[in-house]
């Protein structure tokens, strides 16, 4: 190993993240909580460290072998915490890819670079640990705190629960193999079992492989495959993404913007919209807009003050204009529906939106919600949650007793909540 393979991984600090879980969400993050939560005897220190966890205040993290640490500030008083964890040996390691190449249905995700779930069963086979176990994981914090483990200790524990939802692979480095190294250990282990399996002497092997490698460049009729396409065969690339959303000048207190210019990007909004609807991204393609629709999507992209201004005195309703062109700045067309109609999703989204929320949420941390069509609305502060069409969860404000788009949409319920609760 070299490089990164055998140095640290430096992350930037967790922001604040007020209301969410302070447990892993991926399968590798929940289960490094539940390794942390069954092998502690302080529940209460376990608890000081989630509400920390949460709070921001710690800083950059890094892991590397065996280790991870961070620094952060208690007042003006300076702290350092450090998490070792014992390394595998190489005889574990050994053992690990041996019973790891025993199962085809995990082999294809770690040379992808995933950590699949049934690698826990390899481990467990091999009788090796990857999550901490009693005695495992240990602390060391400069605080002068007497739980064990203090709250910054228990803190970074989770926050590494998190990294482990965003890389699941930092579970190898913690235990002392980096990435690439690790792949090319099982394909070492993969190459020696294919060319040893069941044949009775090295000579034999050599041989197998020769004919392997010849089998793999020969047409089925033995042509040599570069014979015939004058080079070897390449994996054709992936489909290209669908463009990003267009983005609109803003006008409103520069120059007024070429009309040609106003018209070409109209034009690109549009045929995103139809390349989303051939691609299979929304149901149905958009329909034309009418005489209101229009108006709001010309007031959204900001034209010049005048335009703005002879819009506003035209509609009859300068706020109703307002807060349509908002919602069509953040949300499209589709923000513009959400706005204007109110509807009731199908039981199964609500079943799931609900099931979303519980989760992205401590136990009791939750806000009290009135559920009534697609509005969620949050008891007596003024916050509310819209489920779209486009099975997008928009947050509203309520401002002057109307009720007024806020944040762009998001897909998961719980993120929408915890960015309009932010504020």
């Amino acid at each position: 190993m070299s490089g990164d393979e055998t140095g640290a991984r430096g992350f930037p600090a967790f922001a604040a993240r007020r209301g969410s879980r302070a447990r892993g969400q991926s399968w590798w993050g929940k289960a490094w909580a539940d390794a942390l939560e069954d092998t502690s005897l302080d529940e209460e220190a376990l608890k000081k460290g989630r509400a920390y966890a949460r709070t921001g205040r710690l800083g950059p993290i890094t892991i590397s072998p065996g280790r991870i640490s961070t620094t952060g500030y208690e007042g003006d008083t300076p702290f350092k915490t450090v998490l070792t964890l014992e390394e595998l040996d190489e005889d574990d390691w050994e053992l690990l890819w041996e019973k790891t190449a025993e199962r085809p249905d995990i082999i294809d995700e770690l040379l992808a670079g995933e950590l699949p779930p049934d690698l826990l069963e390899a481990a467990e086979d091999a009788r090796v640990r990857l999550l901490p176990g009693y005695g495992d994981l240990e602390a060391d914090c400069d605080c002068d705190a007497l739980d064990h483990p203090c709250k910054h200790a228990a803190a970074l524990c989770y926050q590494a629960s998190w990294l482990l939802d965003e890389d699941t692979m930092l579970l190898l480095l913690l235990r002392g193999r980096g990435v690439q190294a690790a792949q090319e250990e099982l394909r070492s282990v993969l190459l020696m079992q294919a060319i040893f399996g069941g044949l009775g002497d090295e000579d034999d092997a050599a041989e197998a492989e020769e004919e392997a490698t010849a089998a793999a460049t020969q047409l089925p009729d033995g042509t040599p495959a570069e014979e015939v396409f004058g080079r070897a065969s390449a994996v054709l690339p992936e489909l290209p993404p669908l463009p990003g959303p267009t983005v609109m000048q803003d006008t409103s207190t520069g120059p007024a913007a070429d009309p040609l210019e106003q018209l070409v990007t109209t034009a690109g909004v549009r045929a995103r919209e139809l390349l989303a609807y051939t691609h299979g991204f929304t149901a149905e393609p958009p329909a034309p807009l009418g005489l209101w629709r229009d108006c709001v999507r010309i007031a959204a992209t900001r034209p010049d003050a005048q335009v703005l201004a002879r819009l506003r005195e035209a509609c009859g309703s300068p706020e109703q204009l307002d807060r349509a062109a908002e919602a069509w700045r953040l949300g499209g067309s589709a923000g513009l529906d959400v706005l204007e109609e109110a509807w009731t999703p199908p039981k199964q989204d609500t079943a799931r939106a609900r099931t979303a929320l519980t989760a992205g949420w401590e136990q009791n941390e939750l806000p009290e919600l009135e559920v009534r069509d697609n509005r969620w609305t949050l008891a007596g502060r003024g916050l509310q949650l819209r489920y779209g069409r486009d099975g997008r969860w928009y947050p509203y404000r309520q401002e002057g007793g109307r009720w007024w788009p806020a944040a762009s949409p998001h897909h998961d319920p719980a993120e929408a909540l915890a960015e309009l609760l932010d504020g």
